[in-house]
């Protein structure tokens, strides 16, 4: 087993790696140009030995539920192994989810009359990932979504205003 001053040794060949002191006298390694939100490599090395690689993207490796494999009993050979091959798949960018079938059913517009029976006129308008319901230029609410202020808006008993 290589002792603490012997895997920081390892550790901190990697230029791409920046420690990060942490409690009880452990250290954190970090991958800032991680392609991933990802950016602890190295977790938690201890001065008694102990510590973990992040390995969740690196196929064939047994890794705990946080993706993560102890490295107590590591030679030099696999710790730097391991630790090249965790930084190189936190290069590669994760795929792009295709859209869900949801979010293409219906683009909502960003801005909408709404108007009840009495004649009262709202304003929805979508700014800054919020949906914002004003009175004239008071502000009666935000919602999250799209969905929530529609939703609101039929139980307040308004309806779309057509545009003609």
């Amino acid at each position: 087993m290589l002792s603490f001053e012997q895997k920081l040794e390892v550790i901190e060949s990697f230029p791409e790696l920046q420690r990060r002191d942490v409690s009880l006298g452990r250290a954190n390694f970090h991958f800032e140009e991680s392609a991933h939100e990802k950016k602890t490599v190295v977790q938690h090395l201890h001065p008694n030995g102990n510590g973990y690689v992040y390995a969740g993207l690196i196929d064939g490796v047994s890794t705990d539920d946080k993706g993560l494999v102890n490295i107590r009993d590591f030679s030099e050979e696999e710790l730097r192994s391991l630790i090249a091959e965790s930084i190189r798949s936190l290069s590669v960018a994760p795929p792009e989810k295709p859209d869900s079938k949801k979010k293409k059913k219906r683009k909502p517009p960003q801005e909408e009359r709404w108007i009840d029976a009495n004649g009262h006129s709202l304003t929805l308008l979508f700014e800054e990932d919020l949906w914002y319901l004003y009175a004239g230029l008071n502000l009666e609410s935000a919602f999250e979504t799209y969905e929530e202020a529609e939703q609101y808006l039929e139980e307040e008993q308004f309806t779309r205003a057509t545009t003609e």
